[in-house]
């Protein structure tokens, strides 16, 4: 089936369908068409679930769609549509579609997005700032909303929002990916609160730095535009290899396996956190570990700002 069109740290292969099998699962992925959102699906697929990507590509969807149907083999569906996940009407045919082929839905991995346009704020093009926030933040909130009704139904379900360097840390030049990345950090937060009573684990994936087309994106730019430091660690990425993609899928899959029932409501970095051994400590992730959070003075063992 061609894709169809719509409006507007440790473990590989056999090891890791083992580890964290996904058969029976069936999982919503958006930006599949190439990259991290593509090697998730690889990822999902190997561990034994069915998948339906989304893309606004047709060409590339359709190229992702013809590798993971080989190697579903089968006893697994590929489903692929194209869509704009920031626009509301293609979002409600994207979810209609995808529980038309898949009643049983276990998982959603939002994973659509883009950096944006690069530079001062004052002189960046304000359309193509808002389109980022449109495409990273609402684009990400519209799919969950649409598919909590069904989650909730089920009593069950996984969320996994991508997060990134932008949730945790400033990005000058980059605003409109570093803010729509810390909301989208937020919003998982928060909707995990509401869909906790409902069986429904929400959390947020920081893969590392990734050698994707959107680094390509930053050496492109310049540092006159993203700055000399961030374009000189940019370079260096690039000559080291960045971080391996498979790293974040292995997270993605642990995140939505039965493994991580109950963890929710975390922002979890596939290359720094030993999330490979959360599940010894799931007692003390009923705190503020792994979320974000301000700062204050005595955090730092200042004795200043205390009542």
């Amino acid at each position: 089936m061609k894709p169809a069109d719509i409006p507007c740290r440790k473990r590989r292969g056999d090891d890791l369908r083992m580890s964290h099998d996904l058969n029976a699962r069936s999982a919503l992925i958006t930006g599949a068409s190439h990259g991290l959102g593509l090697e998730i699906a690889r990822s999902f697929v190997r561990a034994g679930a069915s998948v339906c990507i989304c893309g606004r590509t047709a060409e590339d969807l359709e190229r992702a769609r013809e590798e993971l149907v080989a190697l579903a083999g089968d006893d697994r569906r590929v489903v692929a549509v194209t869509a704009d996940v920031s626009c509301a009407d293609s979002v409600t045919v994207l979810v209609e579609h995808a529980l038309r082929h898949f009643p049983e839905l276990t998982a959603l991995v939002n994973n659509a997005g883009v950096y944006g346009p690069m530079g001062s704020i004052e002189e960046i093009d304000w359309d193509g700032w808002v389109e980022a926030v449109q495409i990273n933040l609402f684009g990400s909130v519209l799919v969950a909303r649409a598919l909590v009704p069904h989650f909730k139904h089920r009593g069950y379900g996984k969320i996994v929002q991508l997060g990134g360097g932008g949730a945790t840390a400033p990005m000058p030049g980059i605003s409109a990916y570093a803010a729509s990345k810390a909301g989208v950090v937020r919003f998982a937060e928060t909707l995990a609160k509401e869909l906790r009573p409902h069986g429904v684990d929400v959390n947020a994936l920081a893969p590392g730095a990734l050698n994707t087309r959107m680094l390509d994106e930053v050496l492109d730019a310049g540092p006159e535009r993203v700055g000399q430091a961030y374009y000189d660690r940019a370079v260096a990425q690039q000559q080291s290899g960045g971080a391996a993609p498979a790293r974040g899928a292995e997270l993605a899959c642990f995140l939505v396996s039965a493994a991580s029932d109950g963890i929710n409501g975390k922002l979890i970095s596939a290359i720094w956190d030993p999330w490979d051994e959360l599940l010894e400590h799931r007692s003390d992730l009923d705190s503020d570990v792994y979320t974000l959070r301000r700062i204050v003075p005595a955090d730092r063992g200042l004795d200043w700002g205390l009542e």
